[in-house]
């Protein structure tokens, strides 16, 4: 789930600056298979965050958790831990669907910079062959927990190993929260901590493939172009891989935020929507987001609106060279990311095996906020593509 992606494809609103803006079926299936002006200070920053709503059907108590500073992941993790029940227990089918016999394990992983890293992962029941493993990457604001644990339950059920990692600064990772100060860090990051996870013994040989949703799409792919070598195959949900032109905030502008980020990055003043009406198309659905409650939704960071950016266009000119197995997911309703950016990347790969599905009225959030059945469908569109990438030791 991503409820802040606005920051990303409509992230300059008023008053502070502008831009210009502009029935459940079976899903279009292409398939080619050949084989406010902040206080600028050296020791401070004015970063003007937005109180955080009461979240309701829950205690006082649990609001009051809810409501403290996130900034440090050691908050953060006090907020999950406090709410995990209350989650688990919500009615969303992601929940209650859920396999109770999943093998689950957390760990925290230093990287390179000496971050803490929150890993996760969800293996079948014991007894059931493992065809491969799914690599998951989160969008911007998420976390790996939450939603996401229902979906990894549910594909692990089906015979894979899913795998999952807060990005720093983000979830229960290190790092300031909703903080990108390089794009090119958290993509490193991915490809770190699953060359690690690859080497378990219980995927030893099979094939891996990175996952990828919205904000986690566009690190995906950077990781995939990365070290194209390391992954047989990529899925992409509601991929932020380009900007449309009429998004694209003016030249001037991008300069102004330049040199905004370079003096004091980490200011919340990029102006943010709440995207829950954008992303979720069922309302009962909807109202559950905000339990996602170490989910950044504040002000974006200047350099992370910045950061952002620049991945986009470094995707937008690169995509000719994604060459691997490709599945792309795509609410054709989507008013979040542009399911004709899909379409974009869909033709511009140079990958001889690549399908695009775009649902027909579906929003952004296809795993989590659309109709059970709907969200049902695209889970087993994932599966069906894994099995015939994944054949029998």
């Amino acid at each position: 789930m991503d409820l802040t992606l606005t920051s990303t494809f409509r992230p300059f609103l008023q008053p502070e600056f502008s831009v210009i803006h502009r029935k459940i079926n079976q899903p279009i299936i292409l398939h080619h298979n050949l084989k406010c002006k902040p206080l600028i200070s050296k020791n401070k920053v004015i970063t003007m965050a937005i109180k955080k709503p009461r979240i309701e059907g829950v205690s006082e108590a649990l609001n009051e958790i809810a409501s403290q500073n996130l900034d440090h992941a050691p908050a953060r993790r006090r907020v999950r831990s406090a709410f995990i029940a209350t989650q688990q227990q919500l009615d969303h089918i992601l929940f209650k669907m859920a396999p109770a016999d999943i093998r689950e394990d957390e760990w925290y992983e230093a990287n390179s910079k000496g971050q803490q890293i929150f890993c996760k992962s969800w293996l079948p029941k014991p007894g059931v062959r493992i065809k491969g493993a799914l690599c998951f990457c989160h969008g911007y604001g998420d976390t790996c927990t939450f939603f996401f644990e229902g979906i990894a339950r549910f594909i692990s059920a089906s015979g894979y190993a899913v795998y999952a990692i807060d990005h720093p600064g983000f979830g229960l990772s290190d790092g300031l929260h909703g903080y990108i100060p390089e794009f090119d860090g958290i993509v490193d990051n991915v490809n770190e901590q699953y060359v690690k996870i690859k080497g378990r013994p219980e995927i030893s040989g099979l094939p891996c493939f990175i996952f990828g949703q919205s904000m986690g799409g566009a690190i995906a792919l950077k990781a995939l172009l990365k070290e194209p070598r390391q992954w047989d195959g990529i899925v992409l949900v509601a991929p932020m891989c380009k900007i449309a032109e009429d998004m694209t905030p003016p030249f001037l502008l991008q300069k102004v935020l330049i040199f905004v980020s370079n003096v004091t990055p980490q200011a919340k003043i990029v102006p943010t929507k709440d995207l829950a009406e954008l992303a979720f198309r069922e309302f009962k659905k909807r109202k559950m987001a905000p339990y996602n409650v170490i989910s950044y939704s504040d002000k974006t960071r200047v350099k992370t609106a910045v950061e952002l950016l620049n991945a986009t266009k470094y995707i937008e000119s690169q995509v000719d060279k994604v060459a691997s197995p490709m599945l792309i997911l795509h609410g054709a309703a989507d008013k979040v990311t542009d399911p004709f950016v899909s379409q974009y990347l869909y033709d511009m790969s140079s990958s001889s095996d690549k399908t695009l599905k775009l649902y027909e009225g579906g929003y952004h959030c296809i795993l989590e906020g659309e109709p059970d059945d709907r969200i049902l469908t695209v889970l087993n569109d994932i599966i069906s593509w894994l099995d015939s990438r994944c054949s029998p030791n």
